[in-house]
């Protein structure tokens, strides 16, 4: 065997191995519900972006694990949805008290114009 034979088959085999931790990482992230993204993947494994987008065996199975998600939400987006939705539940108490203690201020407002007329009105009538 010649070293071009070698060096052929240890690229070969370092071609494999990299397209076998990317679909165990990818039936991984599918089988534990997490979203299958090429930022992830790249994280996940230490694999260049173009080797997802060149390589073809994995570029399939990264596409139908995809497809097989589309629609999913992401289980922190999920979390993130329900936190900002009581942050509004409260926002609204606290603009309904806020509201309430304006219409109070209105109204003792108006009272104290009445009261200051009248007193303005007394004191014209000294004159």
């Amino acid at each position: 065997m010649s070293k071009y034979d070698k060096m052929v088959e240890c690229n070969q085999k370092v071609s494999r191995e990299k397209i076998d931790l990317a679909r165990k990482t990818i039936l991984d992230m599918m089988e534990e519900g997490e979203k299958v993204t090429i930022p992830k993947l790249m994280a996940q494994t230490g694999l260049s972006r173009g080797f997802f987008y060149k390589n073809p065996t994995v570029r399939n199975l990264l596409d139908e694990a995809m497809q097989k998600q589309v629609g999913m939400v992401d289980p922190r987006r999920e979390i993130l949805d329900m936190a900002m939705d009581n942050e509004i539940v409260k926002l609204h108490e606290q603009m309904k008290i806020l509201r309430g203690e304006n219409e109070e201020l209105k109204m003792e407002n108006q009272r104290m114009q009445k009261a200051l007329e009248k007193k303005n009105a007394n004191i014209l009538r000294m004159l």
